[in-house]
């Protein structure tokens, strides 16, 4: 299948380059399928633990967003840096640029921000070093973001541990750390009969089911029509955990409340993983494990 060729800018909002031959990995990943790149100067910076100075890494952004070369602006990497930038973003002349956004990890804050206050459809996905700039990319993380950035509308099976349903709604999420930060302020989506997607890394089982009662509190939960779990990883059980796994965080939510809860989505910091657009429409449906998810309303 042919993808469409695009306008790729590369932009540092977060954390620095920890492994700069990263960067040159993922230009040079892109530039051989066809793409053409804009590297922003920022991606080289480094102030702190960030890619240089806010003014700095909200300046990249701006330049994303006004650069008629780029089409599709991705994030060098996430770490920590968005939360610091949303109270000075003006989201929606971002909005007017027609840019398209694709990140995760930290990204999430921007994601959730540019969708409560401006409506703004982002994609949840693969971002410039850990997926592009990958020693082993993965041909299914990209056969997925390009067909699905490239068509107007996207379907995709895969698998997943919950019960039968047939469900529709508004998706939107991502990092689960950063749904939970936001939970409370203007930057978290109000969405009703939303699909919640929901991932992490480093977390404990504890923690995970903490940041759950978080937004359990706020009544976010409850008001969806289905959630799903993509990856949790990167943690080590602890001494006191005794039996508290992932599992058991999952058979507690699904005792707790009527949404159901689904495990197995690909997505999060994994290698293989979906793009998800957050903002748009999803419709799922789920027969014995088999799922089917259709993505619509992303396209410009």
């Amino acid at each position: 299948m042919t993808h469409r060729r695009w306008k790729v800018g590369i932009y540092a909002p977060a954390g620095f380059a920890v492994d700069a031959d990263a960067l040159d990995r993922a230009v040079a990943n892109l530039e051989t399928a066809g793409h053409r790149v804009r590297v922003d100067p920022g991606c080289t910076a480094r102030w702190q633990r960030f890619a240089g100075t806010d003014d700095e890494r909200l300046a990249a952004l701006w330049r994303m967003a006004r650069d008629p070369e780029v089409e599709l602006a991705i994030a060098l990497r996430g770490g920590y840096g968005w939360s610091r930038l949303l109270e000075r973003i003006d989201f929606d002349a971002l909005a007017r640029c027609q840019t398209r956004w694709m990140g995760h990890s930290d990204f999430t804050a921007f994601q959730l921000a540019a969708l409560a206050v401006a409506q703004m459809v982002t994609f949840a996905g693969p971002m410039a070093a850990y997926d592009f700039g990958a020693r082993e990319p993965s041909a299914f993380t990209q056969h997925h973001c390009w067909t699905l950035l490239g068509s107007e509308r996207h379907a995709c099976d895969c698998t997943l541990d919950g019960p039968d349903a047939e469900v529709e709604g508004l998706l939107w999420g991502g990092n689960l750390a950063l749904v939970a930060h936001l939970a409370g302020s203007r930057y978290l989506p109000s969405v009703t009969g939303g699909i919640l997607v929901l991932e992490d890394v480093g977390e404990t089982p504890y923690r995970i089911e903490r940041m759950l009662y978080q937004l359990h509190f706020c009544g976010v939960l409850e008001r969806q029509r289905a959630v799903l779990l993509g990856t949790f990883n990167g943690y080590e059980p602890g001494p006191n955990d005794n039996g508290h796994d992932l599992d058991a965080v999952v058979a507690h939510w699904r005792a707790r409340l009527a949404v159901p809860f689904y495990r197995g989505l690909p997505f999060g910091h994994v290698r293989d993983k979906l793009t998800l657009p957050v903002g748009a429409r999803a419709a799922l449906r789920v027969r014995d494990g088999a799922a089917a998810i259709e993505f619509s309303g992303y396209a410009r």
